[in-house]
């Protein structure tokens, strides 16, 4: 698809191997400058606060209130926080279990079976350990399997593990589960904007929305205090929804001056607003920078399903979102474009979606 990336700037370095060889010293690449490292939020701050919580079992509830209760603190959270957690959602917790436990095992396969699947930065499909391909950047302390579910056409389970044996069925019912609880907000988010219920599921396509899963292997690392397992940015997509470590802390998410070290919340998941559906809001939602902690301890596995436009889908502020005192704050650019700038250069926090902004 995008003919500039066809081959990683460096030989890749699997960050895996690097923790299991036993290694007290982090190379070079993976030390962060000492502004960028953790570390800088005391540990009062980040027990006191956490990200909304939401029990999407109340949008059922007979009571006309309480659904509406509940879809006004969605939006409050869009708001507010561009992060929050939901509970009750539909999905199936034996499900997520078995998902989660699958891709611990595929992790946990001799490096040359999952050397079967290494990617390449024209699709980012596959076993990777870097994000961006500018020579001598900064890496981050992780591998990942990234694979492709919406839309159909593209979709290729030959590029699916193969190992464990019930990985492939489960990607395939895990994914679908998580794309109708990502339409059930969609729906709601819409609403709470003012717009008709299927808005903003028509901008992202309809039947030809994107859909991808990124499952995020973060090592025991030697040196957590030096590295990051993923470095600040916000999510150029939708809609992030994250399925975390509950074992494992190390999300964290930006909150003014301060990270904010997420507590995960048993069966839940983490859904974040993306940069796409920031500018569709014309920034009424705000995607909200993120990053990821490592630890020395224990090794870290989440499953986060991106709920994206279809490639070619022209985003852009819903005009009735935009008049003379709210002026369209973006231009309309595909996902495909917006997308390349983030394969190139990698995680940048903001950087992205702030720069296009138009002048005022």
């Amino acid at each position: 698809m995008i003919n500039c990336l066809r081959g990683w700037p460096e030989p890749i370095v699997r960050v895996q191997h690097l923790s299991d060889s036993g290694i007290r010293v982090i190379p070079d690449r993976y030390v962060k400058q000492p502004s960028e490292r953790p570390g800088l939020i005391s540990d009062s701050i980040q027990s006191e606060i956490n990200i909304p919580v939401i029990d999407m079992g109340d949008l059922l509830s007979p009571d006309p209130t309480l659904r509406d209760k509940t879809a006004d603190l969605i939006g409050s959270a869009c708001r507010e926080w561009g992060f929050f957690q939901v509970v009750n959602h539909g999905v199936s917790h034996e499900l997520m279990a078995r998902m989660r436990e699958a891709w611990r095992e595929f992790f946990q396969q001799p490096l040359e079976e999952k050397q079967k699947y290494a990617n390449s930065p024209s699709t980012y499909e596959g076993y990777g350990s870097r994000l961006g391909v500018e020579k001598g950047a900064a890496l981050d302390w992780s591998d990942y399997f990234f694979l492709h579910y919406l839309p159909v056409e593209i979709r290729n389970q030959e590029k699916w593990p193969t190992l464990p044996v019930a990985c492939r069925e489960l990607v395939g019912e895990y994914s679908k589960e998580v794309v109708k609880l990502g339409g059930k907000l969609m729906k709601i988010f819409s609403s709470n904007l003012g717009l008709t219920e299927n808005y903003l599921q028509e901008s992202f396509g309809g039947e030809e929305m994107g859909a991808c899963l990124r499952v995020n292997y973060y090592p025991k690392c030697p040196q957590p205090d030096l590295t990051l397992g993923l470095s600040p940015h916000s999510d150029p997509g939708g809609m992030t929804l994250l399925f975390p470590d509950e074992n494992v802390s190390g999300l964290q998410v930006r909150r003014g001056d301060n990270w904010i070290t997420v507590n995960p919340i048993p069966n839940a998941f983490i859904v974040n607003i993306g940069d796409q559906l920031q500018v569709l809001s014309n920034a009424n939602y705000k995607s909200v920078e993120h990053r990821v902690l490592v630890n020395s301890a224990k090794e870290r596995v989440s499953l986060a399903f991106f709920y994206n436009p279809g490639g070619d889908m022209l985003i852009k502020p819903a005009e009735q979102l935009v008049g003379e005192e709210a002026p369209p704050l973006y231009p309309a650019m595909t996902f495909n474009e917006y997308r390349l700038f983030i394969r190139t250069r990698g995680p940048c926090g903001k950087a992205q979606v702030e720069s296009l902004k138009s002048p005022t």
